[in-house]
């Protein structure tokens, strides 16, 4: 459908981009009931939400004029936002889109030269973008007059109530005019958002675009069950296997470091983002992103908050997120602006239940698939070489034909073939092999058998294995620290342990037969951080198991 009405400058800025159609947040404050009022619209990232508001609050900054006229050169619109990024991102939208009306759209961002920022409010701008603390302190210092502002903007409000702007929120609301159009966008709505639209704002009609499940629906979540100690594993060959642009997020600052430095050990084009990054860093990680230097970004959740990257087709979430509503937040990054987007959920085996429990409060439904393997990304590799020399051939060059004829000439086809697939592997990283943990066992519990029964057999585990470790009650062997020890190591889930018996120098214990011979390599291997600690385990014969307690 063509856009609603609207004023003519935006329009026609919005036909020179190329847009055809509204997206639903925009054709939805574009509405006749919509007109002059206050607005609360829950809409999610990437939904064209900035287009949506420069063409909402439009009529009330200039009203029937073409081109803004601001003799005192005070502003007439402020959007507050909760993150450098995401204030810088739609600066740049209501640039180009109120180009056409004469507009000065100035950004007021932590991090960057405040006393540069102050010229340009100087010099008079209609509208102001920044982040909260900013703002406030341009208003503080008297170089930010808001006594003109007809409308306010507040952008990802549930994100700064979390990230613990209310205060400044406050602040800035108290220095506009109470008279005003306030508009508030936040992907969610919690108690916290109602309470500041009922504070802050007059009358406001409810915008919904949303699906109904809370879901972005142009994004498609998978969740792979992995061994805890394979992350790292598992983010290469999903990195191995997408030719898509990736974001991948951490849990913490160190944890950003060491994944970003080891992928690019392996020689991926990978990019760190956390919050002891300068503004300067930050801004080159980003420009590396978009011109294409490098196609993944190891992020923490505060980094990303208002990231807009091109063509981020992955989000890969190597750590549980905390709650629903950040897993919402973090796979928002992708499937943006209609494109279609996957986010995947590593999840190491004993958090299956607690991954669960995640998609159900953030109205997610997941597909369960195992990680790619190696012989999954040889296949794809395989696949897009032979694209690659079919895309060859119809642009080679006479000195190149010559060179192909001259080798033709001198080896076999098969050696030739032979040397392009080795060359074409050299270039790139090489995939893991990886433990597969998501079978029957890992997904449904197992009746445990009850102290001093013999070996199960049946079920769905099929019969029980048993295992031995030199630690034993003179080193205080427990089975409520033994359990989870086996289940990381081990890449098993606690439903695929047997009877424990704990003797005075070593521990017996059994595994589910179909996890054994898994739990065998896994607790082999000794991890990288701490190669003195591998799990010194063995299997126990048949003939040396232990028998049934009288």
């Amino acid at each position: 459908m063509p856009f609603p009405p609207a004023h003519p400058g935006l329009l026609a800025a919005i036909a020179a981009r190329g847009y055809v159609e509204p997206t639903p947040v925009q054709a939805a404050v574009l509405e006749a009931r919509a007109a002059g009022r206050d607005l609360l619209v829950s809409a999610q990232t990437g939904s064209g939400k900035t287009v949506a508001f420069g063409l909402a609050i439009a009529p009330t900054l200039l009203g029937e004029a073409p081109a803004f006229a601001a003799p005192d050169g005070r502003p007439r619109a402020l959007v507050i936002a909760p993150t450098r990024e995401l204030a810088l991102q739609v600066q740049r939208e209501l640039t180009w889109l109120y180009a056409p009306t004469g507009a000065r759209v100035v950004a007021c961002v932590g991090g960057m030269d405040m006393r540069r920022e102050a010229w340009a409010l100087e010099r008079g701008a209609a509208i102001v973008v920044g982040t909260p603390g900013r703002l406030r302190d341009h208003v503080e210092r008297r170089q930010l007059d808001l006594g003109a502002v007809a409308a306010v903007v507040l952008d990802e409000a549930d994100e700064m109530l979390d990230l613990g702007f209310r205060e400044e929120l406050e602040a800035l609301l108290a220095a506009t005019p109470e008279v005003r159009r306030t508009v508030l966008f936040s992907a969610t709505l919690p108690r916290s958002i109602l309470a500041l639209a009922r504070r802050y704002q007059r009358d406001a009609v409810r915008v919904a675009t949303t699906d109904d499940d809370g879901a972005h629906g142009d994004i498609a979540y998978q969740a792979m069950a992995i061994a805890p100690r394979e992350r790292e594993l598992a983010v290469v060959n999903l990195l191995r296997a997408s030719d898509a642009g990736a974001l991948i997020f951490c849990a913490t600052r160190d944890g950003v470091t060491h994944l970003a430095n080891n992928l690019l050990e392996r020689g991926f084009a990978v990019v760190p983002l956390s919050g002891e990054l300068s503004q300067a860093e930050r801004s080159r990680a980003l420009q590396a992103l978009r011109d294409g230097r490098a196609r993944a970004c190891v992020a923490t959740d505060v980094a990303a908050r208002g990231l807009d990257l091109p063509d981020l087709g992955l989000v890969i979430h190597a750590d549980l997120p905390q709650s629903g509503q950040v897993l919402v937040h973090r796979s928002g990054r992708t499937g943006r602006a209609g494109r279609k987007g996957t986010a995947v959920v590593l999840v190491p085996a004993p958090a299956r239940r607690l991954a669960e429990r995640l998609f159900a409060s953030a109205g997610v439904r997941a597909t369960w698939l195992p990680p790619p393997s190696a012989e999954d990304i040889r296949a794809a590799d395989q696949a897009r070489l032979v694209a690659e020399i079919g895309a060859i051939a119809g642009d080679a060059t006479d000195d190149e034909r010559a060179a192909a004829a001259a080798l033709a000439s001198s080896h076999s086809a098969d050696l030739l073939a032979l040397a392009l697939v080795r060359a074409h592997r050299a270039r790139l990283p090489a995939p893991e092999e990886l433990t597969v943990v998501d079978g029957p066992a890992a997904r449904a519990p197992r009746p445990r058998p009850t102290r001093g029964a013999p070996p199960a057999e049946g079920g769905d585990g099929g019969p029980l294995v048993w295992f031995r470790i030199d630690v034993g009650r003179a080193r205080k062997a427990d089975p409520k620290w033994l359990i989870p020890v086996l289940c990381t190591r081990g890449g098993i889930t606690k439903a695929e342990i047997g009877a424990i018996r704990v003797l005075p120098h070593e521990t017996r214990f059994q595994i589910v037969a179909a996890a054994a011979d898994r739990f065998e390599l896994a607790a082999a291997r000794p991890p990288k951080d701490h190669p003195d600690r591998t799990v010194r385990s063995a299997r126990i014969s048949r003939a040396a198991e232990p028998r049934p307690r009288a």
